[in-house]
């Protein structure tokens, strides 16, 4: 998957959906309440749930669950 591809998924979240994402050769990462924080100047796809901020890796990412 490319980031421009994960920003567009990850979209529609606005803190009030959780989202499910299963990395290839990696354990899943489940974000509560999750929200995606506006493109910054390094480049990178964060996500975060109002406490912590996840960084994703795009290349790892095998599939998506928003709910």
């Amino acid at each position: 998957m490319e980031t421009s591809q994960l920003r567009t998924a990850f979209s529609e979240l606005n803190g009030q959906r959780d989202v499910r994402i299963e990395f290839m050769q990696a354990h899943a990462l489940h974000v509560r309440r999750a929200f995606l924080i506006p493109e910054e100047k390094d480049g990178l796809v964060k996500l975060s749930d109002g406490h912590k901020i996840f960084v994703l890796d795009a290349a790892r990412v095998a599939w998506i669950e928003i709910g």
